[in-house]
């Protein structure tokens, strides 16, 4: 007797998520035969294989398998059933060999189905549902003769946990097979909200959706036994709750333990369990730790077996060395050793930080003993491993530790102070540092307790402090007495055991770029690299790198540059590569290949590159990097004409840079005169005028900035019609820039002396210093700054003869030229009036800003998101609100969109 019940497809529920993109994997089709449906408990395999079916025309069987049908009789007894009970004729000589064999061998009996199935001649689908209960070997082979021989037309699906011994490499090669893996099964996040808003009615916020969606990694079951645990507290589908009222949900953590135990652990072998609590303490696995922590050398083998198996084992690379339990598996199993060996469940968890601090894997050690809370153990792995870790660029993980020791054992350690010193140092929390350092110099003092318990570390502590006073002198303009204690480090640094070389360096890079001694910069630079290398500071090693490659850039060495970027990227990138940690990004690296980009007119190359550090502004980023980020930004603005975003981002880094010049320990890239340009390039000379004239412009000291302030002031004066005293700055800067060896400067100062020359009516001088320019820009790769010059010198630079003298320089130059005269800016001229009632009303028109700034406001945005939306900081946006309201003649939000409506400016 056969149960019927068992070639029931299971119903396909209405409000089930319909998902087409994996039902589209399943459809038949040449020549593949066979779906293969592999995941672990719960993550939708039948749901997928019945909805899909609902949708297929065509003959459909349906077999349902439990442990009962690993037999091989039984098991084809069932399948020939199958078929029949969905109307396949003709199986009568398929039964009767089933009948008549007196073994396993069922050769002839599958070969008349197959002979069944081809004599019908009708395209026919098998789902086998539950095929991991399976596992017979004499099976597997009568299987794999089933596939080999199929008629065309004819699909079979398995759903299974676990991936069955058939030879489906052979398949893949021949296109016969079609995987659909647990990746793919896990809901999407839109699918996630499907579920929960339709399938299972609950009205839950957008937060919570994205929540459980990032917790449960997609894993149906987990949602589902989430969404049942707090049903009662959801509105119904047709009842949405209000917004202020939403019903709060999360994971129900003992019903998802719970399952995992019923339908994973307790249908696994004794030594599989064993092997997954063991291993459960480890966020990340390895044969070699599995090893270490059981005591064991056979854990390649287990691990690659639970990989087979579908058993919520994630790989982490492509090689099966790193893996992961999903974390909601890993929760249950970490549960259930607790509840049952609690002091095996400790001894595990010694032994695999044990083993992670021998392998370097610090932080998921110190993660792992801050969750243990053994606080003595912490402050010993601080000390060791603490500085390493900051100037690899994990300096607020350091803070976050060292909070969670007792204040007991930090406040008289000497270490763990000059940890937390170096720690806000990077956070760019300078106010803090002071008396902190007071502090750590009393424990230091001779005769005290601290001083007398660790003599060895002291001169080493007293560099650090003398180093850390050295960069809080540069953010307070006292450049030697910060060089003064750079240098005091450096001829002490070889007497002490604390590696400061990189970091030292660096400081004497910033003193040295400060003065535009770019010369002795790059080789202290150079010198930081290297010391970061051997020191192993990743962070040390970017920020030098890069501020050497945006000192390349300045000289005209951009080829050197951007070998010096790559370099040193490829070193980080080869000596921390951590998979479970974001990547560490430079603000001086990636600023300088932003310019190098730009400059080379491969502008979406210098977008891709700017990027990540957009998130940075957004996220609130240190008052240096946000000066540097924006001022890069803004010069991309203006070198595609989008004069008004240019204006927006510089007078943003302007404003930052003025108003945080205490948080910054160096003189950032001046906005004055790229904001100048932009402002004569939309013609309004007396806005540059201002700018250029402003005291904060005049009272810059780095040489690079008051040259680049000289020369944008020189292009105000020719375009105001006076060329002589134009031609009398520029002429006496220019040997400046070759002393300094300000090579983009000189080709600068160049142009805009052949400008003024032209404007005095004297044309062969004037072509003369083009030509002297031209070549300058040839010889460095400079090609983008030719096509920022005003239309006129732009017209007298494609006149001259050097550009006309052949040469792939000389010929993209010429078409970006050409290229610029064809395409004017649309934000060349202000934007944003409009015609009709807003242009008689207001005395001045709304900029395009100031008009996205009301469009936001009208959305009901708060400033703080009205920044983050429009990438500028929040005092950018309140400044637009003041000019807005002036202008609209109001003094409240609520007045200005009534009086923006009435104007038409507003229209909702």
């Amino acid at each position: 007797m056969l149960l019927t019940t068992k070639f029931l497809r299971p119903a396909s529920d209405s409000r089930a998520v319909q998902r087409e993109r994996l039902s589209a994997l399943l459809t038949p089709g040449q020549p593949k035969r066979l779906n293969l449906v592999i995941a672990p408990a719960g993550f939708g395999k039948t749901t997928l294989a019945s909805q899909w079916c609902a949708r297929t025309t065509g003959s459909i069987a349906w077999l349902s398998l439990d442990e009962h049908d690993n037999e091989p009789r039984r098991f084809w007894q069932y399948v020939a059933s199958a078929f029949e009970n969905a109307g396949l004729t003709g199986l009568d000589a398929c039964h009767q060999n089933l009948a008549n064999s007196t073994d396993n061998s069922l050769e002839n009996a599958i070969t008349a189905l197959i002979n069944a199935l081809a004599t019908d001649d009708t395209p026919w689908v098998l789902v086998l549902d539950d095929f991991q209960f399976i596992f017979a070997n004499e099976i597997q082979r009568q299987f794999a003769y089933f596939i080999d021989y199929l008629p065309a037309g004819v699909t079979i699906t398995l759903v299974s946990r676990t991936e069955p011994a058939l030879p489906l490499a052979r398949w893949r090669v021949r296109g016969w097979l079609q995987e659909v893996h647990p990746a793919l099964l896990a809901f999407s996040e839109n699918e996630s909200r499907e579920f929960f808003h339709n399938t299972m009615g609950l009205a839950i916020s957008e937060a919570q959706v994205q929540a459980i969606f990032q917790r449960t990694e997609g894993w149906v079951a987990a949602m589902q036994l989430t969404a049942l645990s707090g049903h009662k507290t959801g509105s119904p589908r047709d009842q949405p709750a209000p917004t202020s009222q939403q019903p709060t949900l999360s994971l129900n953590q003992q019903h998802i333990s719970d399952y995992v135990l019923t339908e994973v652990l307790d249908k696994q072998p004794p030594e599989t369990v064993s092997f997954l609590l063991d291993t459960a303490c480890c966020t990340r696995l390895c044969a070699s730790l599995c090893d270490s922590i059981r005591h064991a050398d056979d854990s390649q083998e287990k691990l690659e077996h639970l990989l087979a198996k579908n058993l919520f084992l994630v790989p982490l690379d492509n090689h099966n060395e790193w893996f992961r339990y999903h974390d909601l598996f890993r929760d249950a199993l970490l549960q259930k050793l607790a509840a049952t060996d609690a002091l095996r469940a400790q001894q595990l968890r010694e032994r695999a930080i044990t083993w992670l601090l021998h392998h370097g894997q610090i932080q998921e050690a110190i993660a792992q003993i801050v969750q243990k809370e053994d606080w003595p153990w912490l402050a010993e792995v601080l000390a060791t491993h603490g500085n390493k870790l900051i100037h690899g660029g994990f300096h607020l993980p350091v803070l976050d530790w060292l909070n969670a020791l007792p204040e007991r054992q930090i406040t008289d350690n000497a270490q763990l102070q000059m940890l937390r010193v170096w720690g806000l140092f990077f956070a760019n929390r300078l106010v803090q540092l002071e008396p902190l350092l007071s502090h750590v110099e009393s424990l230091l003092q001779p005769g005290s307790e601290t001083l007398n318990q660790d003599t060895e570390s002291a001169p080493g502590l007293k560099s650090e402090i003398s180093l850390i006073r050295s960069y809080l002198a540069r953010s307070r303009s006292t450049d030697k007495n910060a060089s003064d204690l750079t240098r005091q480090v450096l001829a002490e640094i070889d007497h002490t055991r604390i590696p400061l070389k990189s970091v030292t360096y660096y400081g004497l890079g910033l003193d040295d770029y400060g003065s535009g001694n770019l010369t002795g910069a790059e080789k202290s630079l150079k010198a930081a690299v290297h010391y970061g290398q051997i020191e192993r500071k990743p962070s040390t090693v970017l920020s030098s790198g890069g501020l050497l490659a945006w000192i390349q850039y300045n000289r005209g060495d951009m080829d050197l540059a951007l070998q010096t970027c790559t370099e040193v990227r490829q070193w980080v990138d080869r000596h921390y590569a951590d998979p479970t940690q974001p990547r560490l990004i430079s603000c001086w690296l990636s600023a300088a290949l932003t310019e190098i980009h730009r400059e080379c007119n491969q502008l979406q190359d210098a977008a891709a590159h700017l990027g990540p550090l957009l998130e940075h502004v957004n996220k609130g980023a240190e008052p240096g990097q946000h000066v540097i980020i924006q001022h890069v930004r803004g010069h991309l603005a203006f070198s595609e004409g989008r004069y008004q975003q240019a204006i927006e981002f510089l007078e943003d880094a302007d404003t930052v840079a003025r108003k945080r010049r205490e948080h910054i320990v160096f003189e950032p890239p001046a906005s004055s005169a790229l904001l100048a340009r932009c402002y004569l390039a939309i013609g309004e000379t007396a806005r540059a005028r201002q700018i250029l004239e402003a005291e904060d412009t005049r009272a810059v000291t780095n040489p690079l900035n008051r040259e680049q302030n000289s020369i944008s002031y020189a292009r105000l004066l020719v375009a105001e019609g006076s060329p002589e005293p134009a031609l009398a700055l520029v002429t006496a800067l220019i040997p400046d820039t070759e002393d300094n060896e300000h090579i983009r400067h000189k080709v600068e100062a160049l142009l805009v002396c052949g400008d003024a020359l032209a404007l005095q009516n004297r044309t062969e001088q004037s072509q003369e210093r083009i030509a002297r320019a031209l070549s300058l820009a040839a010889d460095s790769g400079f090609m983008r700054l030719l096509t920022e010059e005003s239309p006129r010198l732009q017209r007298l630079v494609r006149a001259n003869a050097f550009l006309n003298s052949g040469g792939y320089w000389q010929q993209s130059v010429a078409e970006m030229l050409a290229d610029q005269d064809q395409n004017d800016s649309t934000e060349s001229t202000p934007t944003g009036s409009a015609p009709g009632a807003e242009a008689m009303a207001l005395a001045e028109p709304l900029s395009q800003r100031e008009r996205e700034v009301l469009e936001l406001i009208n959305a009901g945005h708060a400033n703080k998101d009205i920044a983050v939306h429009m990438g500028v900081a929040p005092a950018t946006v309140k400044a637009h609100i003041r000019n807005l309201y002036g202008k609209l003649g109001v003094g409240r939000r609520t007045e200005a969109l009534a009086r923006a409506r009435e104007l038409g400016i507003l229209t909702v």
